[in-house]
């Protein structure tokens, strides 16, 4: 495994997708505030010994959310690349065959799922935004709202012969959370979500159903955790396989001791600041990086 980065060129608050994110705060930010804060992400995952790799963002047309390439596409253990269908037109440039080309050229891709003609049914799936995967499982757990569909997600998963679990979340204010990614993160032996956005007692059985019969360690996140971005993490691998809980300051701070405990004890935890981009973005570290576990090329 290791992670995609795109470096931004004209990152900025977008009204397009801020419809449906709630977790956007309009502001006029200064470019080098923002390369401030992703230069301090590549410096963590280089300090860590974290396998990535960082692209720069192609000037035209300007993509204010470029910086979250893990919307637009996934590479999974078996050689599959999938693309997905983004609601914003905004963001759909994001998309670069020069990204696929560069991982074809350096793994084993023995396949590309392209799901973007959803696009034009007003269907939508946002890659590991909407969903989040367990490979090993070969599960895909997503939380219904304008970007991700079942249709699209039914498709994408008899496609990888993934199964799938569905389920509701909302915000304190009963909005439908947009992505799942910013209320639920799973590592090998834990999953932290905010069990209180999941009003369905049946659907909340159901995911700790699945953490317990993949032997996952539950936190339970509040609301006010989730809009620190706590649930916005995603465990990461050094070159020798030790593992961290990649997150950022805001999220960790936001833990109470016993949950950073809790942690502690499955991984060690890499924290960076990157307070403006969640604030006018949305997303968190998490959205920063697109995790890529495709074999390597013989």
């Amino acid at each position: 495994m290791k992670l995609l980065l795109v470096r931004p060129a004209h990152f900025g608050f977008n009204p397009e997708t801020a419809l449906s994110n709630r977790y956007q705060q309009q502001a006029n930010v200064p470019d080098g505030i923002i390369l401030e804060e992703f230069m301090a992400v590549a410096t963590v995952l280089q300090n860590a010994g974290i396998p990535h790799i960082i692209v720069p963002d192609t000037p035209v047309p300007p993509k204010p959310d470029a910086i979250f390439p893990n919307n637009w596409i996934s590479a999974h253990p078996d050689g599959t690349c999938v693309l997905y269908p983004m609601m914003a037109p905004s963001r759909r440039w994001e998309r670069r065959d020069d990204l696929l080309y560069q991982l074809k050229s350096e793994h084993s891709v023995t396949r590309v799922i392209d799901l973007t003609a959803y696009e034009e049914q007003g269907h939508f799936l946002e890659g590991t935004g909407s969903v989040v995967f367990d490979h090993r499982a070969k599960m895909a757990l997503a939380c219904v709202s304008d970007r991700a569909h079942e249709v699209v997600l039914r498709d994408l998963c008899g496609q990888l012969n993934y199964t799938y679990l569905l389920f509701h979340a909302v915000d304190e204010n009963g909005a439908p959370i947009y992505h799942t990614n910013v209320m639920l993160w799973m590592g090998k032996s834990v999953a932290a979500l905010c069990l209180d956005s999941i009003r369905s007692e049946e659907e909340q059985d159901r995911l700790l159903e699945f953490f317990e019969r993949t032997q996952r360690k539950v936190i339970a996140l509040s609301h006010a955790q989730v809009r620190a971005f706590a649930g916005n993490a995603i465990e990461v691998f050094d070159g020798v396989g030790r593992n961290y809980f990649l997150m950022s300051e805001t999220a960790w701070q936001s833990l109470h001791p016993g949950q950073r405990n809790a942690l502690e004890t499955l991984g060690d935890p890499l924290t960076v600041r990157i307070p403006t981009i969640q604030r006018v973005g949305g997303g968190g570290i998490r959205c920063m990086v697109a995790d890529i576990h495709l074999p390597p090329r013989h």
